[in-house]
């Protein structure tokens, strides 16, 4: 069968998977399996690439990252964040909507997901909120655009994927990366939520008493050792990526089972069973891309890409923004894990060639499909705010059209200027 055919052939086995809602790692391996068969290639060998996927002593991170953030998520951690964020914006109009926005960048500066975010911070803020008056649909809205830090700011997991998809781009790199574009993100939620809090006349949050200042610092200090001991032992050299998820778990586990006992000992086999779910899936579905991934290659469609795209134009303002509508349109129905996987060998040739360096690039991919969580009609996180708020899909996205406004402007000014990327790659890597 000839390749235009094989091509066509992946296509539509894909978009027809999708549409009978099979999960999308099995989506990956069947149109995988469908392609081998049609070019008379041996099945095996797609069985033999899945396994090489998961042949990397990087993806040992992935698992520990995750029972970090299981346990922390599982106890009391983001109400002493939110304590925390409390202390310095708590009094302002429309407190609660900036301490939001801070509780959820220091628990993704942990968990490293936007949905454990959206949950954790959310399960405790949205009520809180709506307590105090604010609009339960604007409370949600403003949880769910928030939430989006998790996935910008290390130790992100998302990055562990796109490293590899990459072909081993640097993950402490990519790590140093994301933290000046979540800063931005952060000052730019901030300051949509007071202006839209002064709008509505949200109330101005009640201050914190001075004799409990001393104990929210070592709470919150305590929590966020947590990311201290994985980006700390990182960026210093003293251990790898995996290393300091390994770390992080013991530190995670003496802090909420002995040192405040948010939960008994007993909780552990939960927490260990909700991890192995989500560490079963996230590794199946790594497996399944690299699969994709080696078919994807063998029929040349990165460089039919490349090809397509640099046809339109040469210019790397038209071409990045292009591939930016691109992700942002896949980013709605479809999740970001397999689209990090999936699309980083379509175009990484393509943003290579325009010279764009691949940190900076893995920046920009991560945040463009972040966005894809709170849009409709598969928002993951969105979801999970509506879902917690008790607020209709359709109303919570109608509060999120200033956020989501904002964050594509923040992530279109992070691909124009690189230099807020790699400013401190390139510092601390001394280029």
């Amino acid at each position: 069968m000839s390749v235009t055919l094989s091509i066509i052939v992946l296509a539509v086995s894909f978009v027809v998977l999708i549409l009978l809602r099979f999960p999308i790692a099995m989506v990956l391996a069947l149109s995988s399996l469908l392609v081998a068969f049609t070019l008379d290639l041996p099945l095996a060998v797609i069985g033999q690439r899945m396994v090489q996927g998961l042949n990397s002593y990087s993806l040992l991170a992935i698992p520990f990252f995750i029972l970090a953030g299981q346990i922390m998520s599982e106890g009391k951690l983001a109400l002493r964040l939110i304590n925390l964020a409390q202390l310095s914006v708590g009094a302002i109009r429309g407190g609660l909507a900036m301490v939001n926005c801070v509780a959820c960048m220091l628990f993704g500066n942990i968990s490293g997901s936007a949905a454990a975010d959206a949950s954790s911070v959310g399960s405790v803020m949205i009520p809180m909120m709506k307590k105090k008056n604010y609009d339960a649909d604007f409370s949600v809205a403003v949880t769910s655009a928030a939430a989006i830090q998790g996935v910008v700011m290390p130790p992100s997991h998302n990055m562990i994927l796109y490293a590899l998809a990459a072909g081993g781009v640097s993950i402490s790199s990519l790590f140093l990366a994301g933290i000046v574009p979540c800063v931005i993100l952060l000052v730019s939620l901030m300051t949509t939520s007071y202006i839209i809090a002064r709008k509505r006349g949200y109330p101005k949050g009640e201050p914190v008493k001075l004799k409990e200042v001393p104990r929210i610092i070592a709470d919150g200090f305590l929590s966020m050792f947590t990311a201290v001991i994985i980006l700390g032992g990182i960026f210093s050299g003293w251990f790898t990526a995996t290393e300091s998820g390994a770390i992080a778990c013991v530190y995670a586990f003496i802090l909420t089972f002995f040192v405040y006992r948010d939960l008994p000992l007993s909780y552990v086999k939960v927490i260990f069973l909700k991890t192995f779910r989500t560490v079963s899936m996230v590794l199946f579905l790594i497996a399944a891309s690299n699969a994709f991934a080696w078919v994807l290659t063998y029929l040349k469609i990165p460089a039919l890409m490349t090809e397509g795209l640099l046809a339109i134009s040469e210019n790397p303002v038209i071409v990045l923004l292009i591939i930016n509508v691109l992700l942002l349109v896949l980013g709605a129905p479809l999740d970001m894990g397999p689209l990090i996987l999936i699309m980083t060998p379509i175009l990484f040739p393509v943003v290579t060639a325009l010279g764009m360096d691949p940190v900076h690039f893995g920046i920009v991919l991560i945040l463009n499909l972040g966005i894809g969580l709170i849009t409709p009609p598969v928002g993951t996180v969105l979801f999970v705010g509506s879902a917690i708020g008790k607020v209709s899909i359709e109303a919570a996205t109608k509060r999120l059209i200033p956020y989501f406004c904002v964050m594509v402007a923040v992530l279109l000014l992070i691909t124009y200027v690189p230099g807020l990327s790699m400013w401190l790659p390139n510092l601390v890597n001394g280029s």
